[in-house]
């Protein structure tokens, strides 16, 4: 059985279809990755999903069997499926291990004070963010520091699924590759990844299963190199071919 079933959901926002009658299916263990152009309802998806900050218009989502669509974001979360955002998104006023402390009492709200305490800490090592750096405000982080620290705090909730909005944006190179290899070692714990990305290399070196949105739409949908050769796809990224002269 799948770990998240999708099916024929939809989101409008007026005569704005964002998400148009998407479907699709995530195995466990696995990394699934999203792509497509900008404004494409790939974000709008992850939204729907969790139930942050909304819900679907229509469509059936089913999360380790259970059926989500009409559950709060709170719930949804507590159920096993956590998310990060585009932008760096942290509590800038608190320490990192705060921060990181949240998403490990906020995932299972009945963990004992000391067994949080130590969920946070080894999640905010796991991503490289050593306990010298526990005590520094998040706000005083770099870009890649702090999406380290979000990542750390989505891992430390102990998830079975991790939505990943975007990890490798306003990163330098060197950076991308150390996103890489961090992305890959979360999966290696356990954890099912779904993967939106802009940057189709990082998506190629990661993912097993790739889909392709466009205006909301699945454009194409199955195995990366395929995924990436198909003609729409293409089109959809780069523009219509002009025929040779």
């Amino acid at each position: 059985m799948a770990l998240l079933e999708v099916e024929g959901v939809a989101k409008s926002f007026g005569s704005l279809r964002a998400v148009d009658d998407v479907s699709f299916k995530v195995e466990a263990g696995e990394i699934f990755g999203i792509a497509g152009p900008n404004g494409s309802g790939k974000s709008t998806l992850f939204n729907v999903i969790t139930g942050i900050p909304f819900k679907p218009d229509r469509g059936v989502i089913r999360f380790d069997g259970t059926e989500i669509q009409g559950k709060s974001g709170n719930a949804i979360a507590r159920l096993g499926l956590a998310r990060t955002f585009q932008r760096e998104t942290s509590f800038d006023g608190l320490t990192v291990f705060e921060n990181a402390l949240i998403g490990s009492s906020y995932g299972k709200p009945e963990r004992p004070a000391a067994e949080a305490r130590a969920s946070a800490a080894e999640a905010l090592e796991f991503v490289g963010l050593s306990s010298a750096s526990f005590g520094r405000l998040a706000g005083e982080l770099s870009v890649f520091d702090r999406k380290c620290l979000m990542l750390a705090t989505a891992i430390a909730m102990q998830p079975k699924l991790l939505l990943l909005d975007e990890p490798a944006s306003s990163l330098t190179k060197p950076e991308i590759e150390s996103s890489i290899g961090l992305i890959r070692r979360t999966a290696e714990r356990g954890i099912t990844i779904v993967l939106i990305e802009h940057v189709l290399t990082f998506l190629m070196s990661l993912s097993r299963h790739l889909l392709v949105l466009n205006q909301g739409q699945v454009l194409a949908s199955g195995d990366p190199k395929a995924v990436i050769s198909d003609e729409r796809v293409v089109e959809a990224y780069l523009g219509k071919r002009r025929p040779a002269a």
